[in-house]
Order: structure tokens, then C-alpha cells, then sequence
């Protein structure tokens, strides 16, 4: 049995917003039942593009995250509807029922991820549905057909040839938010950028003020480590961390270590590193 879902990948998304302009034009002004009825011009994004920043001035990263409906295996709005409001196919996905679910606002605020979205005009709850009227047809979602830099990848899940089936088996993609525990059929490759802290900064030697290349750091927390070398720049970075009490310790031929204690709430720059010449 086909099972379809969606594997994003977060490091090849650059916000060009093609994704939603395909989405847009898609469904604005077009019925296609029995799955959908059209969205408004304005105030619904079927794919939505949350953009993140993380770090402060001069090290700042940012990323985007295309959001669209997860397909949820464990949904809570087919729990919100009633009468048949909203159901899940063979193939995983959701599907608000655009006559039953008239009226059913309830269904919105079911969502935990807040990609359902309330039409005022026809009173009624439209979301994401993987463009089934056009799965149906051999074709693919038309947010797929018009990314240009690959970052969705879709396909059959229980498919071991799919690429999608192989990126998820390979763990490096991994459900956003996996403790709300709604088993979506959307994942995400390099989530770390969305969800996790880092922790960098640059080191300079201090009898020369110069940047310090190839320097040893090492970072410890619950007594587990990780190491890196600064780069030509004298820069440093460790991502993908979680909140916690690190240890940094820096190390360079000839020169005093130095030992930083890090409280990690939040991403973390610790600035220019002075290394004193022994």
C-alpha cells in the first residue's frame, strides 16, 4: 500500500517562495472535489515559510522552514471533527471534507502546528492535502514540481527504492516536534537548524593580535566530547546542542589553554578569544 509523504530538506531551502507561489496559484479560485474547495487570495498558507535567526551580530545564521501540513498518522483534527469532517486515506493522507466540515472552526485550533486555516467566506477549515487530485493523476504536489533547489523530496514511504523511504531509513531525516507524538508523515533533514543552539567564536593570538588557525577546541558536556579546529578566520562552531552546561576548552602549540564554562540557554557567540603566548 502506497504511503506518501514528504522529507524536507532544511539546508537546501533559500526562500524563494516558489513553493507557495505554485501552492497559491493551485488553489486560489479552484474547487477540486471532493478533496478541497478554493482558498482565498489572501490569509492561508497551505505552505508556509517560518523563518528562524539564531545568534547575534556578527554571527548570525538563519533558515526557513517549509511548513505544510504534516499528514499526521495520529491526527488531532480528525479527533476535532465531526461527522466525518476529516478523514485519512489509505495512503496517510488528511483530508478535510469540504461539505462536512462547513462550520467546524473547532478543527482549526485542533492543529498543533497551526497549518489549518479557517475560511471566512465559505466557514469552513482548508489545509495542505499533498495535492491528492493530482497524485490521482500520476502527477506530484505542485510545491515539489516548482522547488528549484531540491529541498522537497517526495515519494512513497514504504517504498524502499523511493528516495524519500531511503532518506528517512538513513536517520537523517526526523519528525518536527516527535513529542507531541502525532506520527506525521512529513520530516525534516538538518532540523537542528530550526531547533537547536550552537555555540562559536573566534580566538586570537595575543602576541601578534592575529587570527588564530588550527587551534584545538573541544567542548564537553555530561562527559561526552566533541572537538573541532578553528578555521583561517580564527572561527569556531559547535551546533546542533541542547540547552545545558558545556565545558570549551581551547588549545594551541606555545600558547596558554584556556577553559570557558558555558551555560547554554540560547545560542551562544562567545566573541574574540584572546590566546596568551607562554
Amino acid at each position: 500500500m502506497t504511503k506518501w509523504g514528504l522529507v524536507v530538506d532544511i539546508s537546501k531551502c533559500n526562500a524563494c517562495y516558489c513553493c507557495f507561489t505554485a501552492c497559491k496559484d493551485e488553489y486560489w479560485d479552484n474547487d477540486y472535489p471532493p478533496y478541497t474547495a478554493a482558498q482565498p487570495r489572501h490569509g492561508q498558507l497551505w505552505m508556509n515559510l517560518p523563518k528562524t535567526e539564531r545568534g547575534k551580530h556578527p554571527h548570525i545564521k538563519v533558515a526557513y522552514m517549509p511548513l505544510p501540513c504534516m499528514q499526521c498518522q495520529d491526527a488531532p483534527c480528525i479527533k476535532a471533527g465531526k461527522n466525518g469532517a476529516v478523514y485519512q486515506r489509505p495512503d496517510g493522507i488528511v483530508v478535510i471534507d469540504p461539505k462536512n466540515a462547513e462550520g467546524q472552526e473547532q478543527v482549526v485550533k485542533s492543529c498543533p502546528y497551526g497549518v489549518i486555516y479557517w475560511n471566512e467566506e465559505k466557514k469552513l477549515p482548508q489545509k495542505c492535502t499533498f495535492c491528492v487530485h493530482r497524485l490521482e493523476e500520476g502527477g506530484i504536489p505542485r510545491c515539489v514540481q516548482a522547488c528549484p533547489t531540491g529541498a522537497l523530496i517526495f515519494g512513497d514511504l514504504d517504498d524502499p527504492h523511493s528516495e524519500a523511504s531511503k532518506l528517512l531509513k538513513s536517520a537523517k531525516a526526523e519528525a518536527f516536534h516527535a513529542d507531541w507524538n502525532t506520527s506525521p508523515n512529513v520530516y525534516y533533514i538538518d532540523l537542528y537548524k530550526i531547533t537547536r543552539r550552537f555555540i562559536a567564536g573566534t580566538v586570537v593570538f595575543g602576541d601578534t593580535d592575529e587570527c588564530a588557525e588550527s587551534v584545538t577546541a573541544t567542548l564537553t558536556c555530561d562527559g561526552k566530547s566533541v572537538m573541532t579546529t578553528t578555521n583561517n578566520y580564527g572561527d569556531f562552531e559547535f551546533d546542533g546542542l541542547d540547552a545545558g552546561k558545556y565545558k570549551l576548552n581551547l588549545e594551541f602549540a606555545g600558547y596558554a589553554s584556556k577553559t570557558i564554562n558555558i551555560d547554554l540557554k540560547k545560542d551562544n557567540y562567545l566573541g574574540e578569544i584572546v590566546l596568551a603566548k607562554t
